[in-house]
C-alpha cells in the first residue's frame, strides 16, 4: 500500500525538487501536483490522501486557508521559505514544517513522519525487529541506504567522499564534515583533517596510526591527544 501524497506550490522549481527527492522512496506515490491552490484544494477534497506538501505564499488563496477549507482529513507539511509562520502552522496542527531550499537529510526525517502516521492510521505492525540506526548518501544519482553499523571509515577527498564499508566503498559528492555530523557522536570520531572512523572498528593504534581491518589509517597531529584519549580510556 502505497502512501499517497499531494504537492501544490505556486513555484514550479519548488515541485520538480520535491519530485526528485520523492523518486528515491518506493512506498510513496505523487498522484497530484497543482501551481494553482484552488485545483489543488478541489482534488484533496476528492480524492483520498495520505499527505500535502503545502506552499503558504501562493495566489488567490494562501496555505493556510486551504487548510481551513479541506474536507478530508489529511497530513500537511508546511514547505516554504519563511521561517516566522512555523507556530500558525503547528496551531493548525500541521505533521512538519519544511523552510526552502529544503535540505534532503530533512525531508527524509519528514518522510519518516508520514511513514510512522500512516502505519498507525492503517493499523500497520512494523516488525518489532532492532532496526538499524541508517544514514543514506547519493550515489550515481542513487540513494543508497548504508546501516551506521557497517560504516569502517569515511575518507575526505575535495569535494568528495569515501564511505569505507567490510563489503564496498561508496563514492559521494558531499563533505567530510557534513557527513559526520550525522553520525552518532559516541560512536565516531574525526581524526584527521581527511578521516572520520568507527570507534568501535578500532584493531590497533601504533604511534599516530590507527588499524581498521586492513587499512592503516593516519591520526592528524591536531588530533592525536584527543583521539588517545578517546579510544584508551
Amino acid at each position: 500500500m502505497k502512501i499517497k501524497c499531494v504537492l501544490i506550490d505556486d513555484e514550479p522549481l519548488a515541485i520538480k525538487v520535491l519530485l526528485n527527492y520523492f523518486e528515491n522512496f518506493s512506498d510513496f506515490e505523487v498522484i497530484g501536483t497543482f501551481n494553482n491552490s484552488l485545483e489543488g484544494l478541489e482534488f484533496i477534497n476528492t480524492n483520498s490522501v495520505d499527505a500535502v506538501f503545502l506552499d503558504i505564499n501562493m495566489p488567490m488563496m494562501t496555505g493556510f486557508e486551504l487548510i481551513s477549507l479541506l474536507e478530508n482529513k489529511t497530513r500537511i507539511v508546511i514547505t516554504t521559505a519563511f521561517r516566522e509562520f512555523a507556530a500558525e502552522s503547528y496551531d493548525l496542527e500541521v505533521l512538519d514544517y519544511l523552510v526552502k531550499p529544503i535540505p534532503l537529510p530533512r525531508f527524509i526525517k519528514c518522510i519518516h513522519k508520514i511513514e510512522a502516521e500512516f502505519n498507525l492510521k492503517n493499523n500497520i505492525k512494523v516488525e518489532n525487529h532492532r532496526v538499524e540506526p541508517h544514514i543514506f548518501i547519493k550515489v550515481d544519482k542513487k540513494m543508497v541506504k548504508i546501516n551506521i553499523d557497517e560504516i569502517l571509515f569515511i575518507e575526505g577527498m575535495k569535494e568528495y567522499i569515501k564511505v569505507v564499508t567490510p563489503e564496498k566503498t561508496y563514492i559521494t559528492h558531499k563533505s567530510l564534515t557534513s557527513l559526520t555530523e550525522e553520525l552518532p557522536a559516541d560512536r565516531f570520531m574525526r581524526i584527521h583533517k581527511s578521516y572520520t572512523i568507527a570507534l568501535n572498528k578500532v584493531k590497533s593504534i601504533e604511534g599516530n596510526r590507527i588499524q581498521i581491518l586492513s587499512y592503516t589509517i593516519p591520526i592528524g597531529r591536531n588530533y592525536s591527544k584527543e583521539v588517545k584519549s578517546k579510544i584508551l580510556e
